[in-house]
């Protein structure tokens, strides 16, 4: 009996032609006597029409060919069903892809997308809002904001973004912070809330982050230099420096002194000045190496 396979590709993440991809897991699917059913998200009913397929397939597992916002909108779709997701890195914020360790060739992509074991992985509720990797106030999501309008991609575009959004990064705001019973006030230049380790470009912010443990951490950056953001983009994250705290925690309530630019995973959503935060644990399986 033939196991269905859904397969769920944004045609447009990254800039990239997905021709060949497509064809790519038609052929391992036929291969290994799976099913295919593909589908091409549009960016209208998305999350309805994959509810759909999955109840009238219902496939073993779901493959996903996009960045992380692809991701995210599947695992919303597939909030209530118990369903290992496998991922084929293939948008323009891959960060959950860096973070598994996913190898960089589609042949062993495939593999572990459509046969290896998964762990139950943590996601984040901010304002009632998904998040599977990153999210940040302050400079980051300013240059995300930046980013998103910028010719230049790669590592030295989002350095010199991070140069522009340094010069231009408008005064410290003040945060105050409700979380482990306990409230603390903090001068910041970014506050990070992370399920992970590291950004999409590979960059540790979070050096002790789990994405199964139950728990996020708020990092605070107090100030930003262009030493510590150097430090920070060359992977040593300074973490025993008087410059960054970091909480641990599953529930967090965070109040800022006035609105501060806000995104979501590389998504920018708005400046914000309060958000309530808690942890979904075991929220979604992932296949890993």
């Amino acid at each position: 009996m033939k196991k269905n396979i859904l397969f769920v590709v944004n045609p447009i993440s990254g800039d990239l032609d997905k021709t060949d991809l497509i064809d790519a897991v038609r052929e391992f699917a036929a291969v290994n006597h799976f099913d295919l059913k593909v589908y091409e998200t549009t960016g209208k009913n998305d999350l309805k029409e994959i509810q759909t397929l999955y109840n009238q397939y219902n496939p073993e597992r779901i493959i996903i060919a996009g960045g992380d916002g692809t991701i995210k909108m599947v695992a919303e779709a597939m909030e209530q069903y118990d369903i290992i997701l496998g991922i084929l890195p293939a948008g323009s914020a891959n960060g959950l892809s860096v973070d598994l360790n996913l190898p960089s060739s589609i042949e062993e992509n495939l593999r572990i997308a459509f046969l290896h074991h998964y762990i139950e992985m943590d996601m984040i509720c901010i304002n009632g809002k998904k998040s599977i990797h990153l999210s940040d106030l302050g400079l980051n999501a300013n240059l995300v904001k930046n980013y998103e309008q910028s010719d230049l991609r790669g590592f030295w575009g989002y350095a010199l973004q991070a140069f522009s959004a340094l010069k231009e990064s408008e005064e410290p705001f003040i945060a105050t912070i409700l979380a482990n019973n306990e409230e603390v006030e903090h001068t910041a230049r970014m506050l990070v809330i992370a399920n992970s380790q590291k950004y999409g470009t590979g960059v540790v912010i979070n050096p002790n982050g789990a994405m199964n443990d139950g728990k996020f951490e708020l990092v605070i950056l107090k100030s930003l230099d262009l030493l510590l953001i150097g430090k920070i983009i060359t992977g040593n994250m300074p973490i025993d420096s008087d410059d960054i705290v970091i909480i641990s925690t599953d529930k967090a309530t965070i109040k800022t002194d006035y609105p501060v630019n806000f995104q979501i995973d590389g998504e920018y959503c708005g400046a914000q000045t309060n958000l309530e935060v808690h942890i979904l644990h075991k929220q979604m399986k992932i296949a890993i190496p």
